[in-house]
């Protein structure tokens, strides 16, 4: 089965909330401030490109 556009910003979008998640744990269980930081920081971004995958799945739905 061929993917279309819809379903390549789905699937982008699940691995990108995925990654939200898998960050944000990280940055709880660190020790290392620095680390801890960083990984906060990486799950904030993730999640703007979160965002903004999910206003383009939007509009390519409408």
């Amino acid at each position: 089965m061929e993917m279309n556009t819809e379903d390549y910003l789905k699937k982008s979008l699940l691995e990108t909330q995925e990654r939200v998640r898998d960050f944000k744990n990280y940055s709880e269980r660190i020790e290392d401030d620095e680390i801890r930081n960083f990984f906060k920081e990486y799950a904030i971004s993730e999640g703007k490109q979160a965002n903004k995958l999910q206003k383009l799945l939007e509009s390519v739905q409408n």
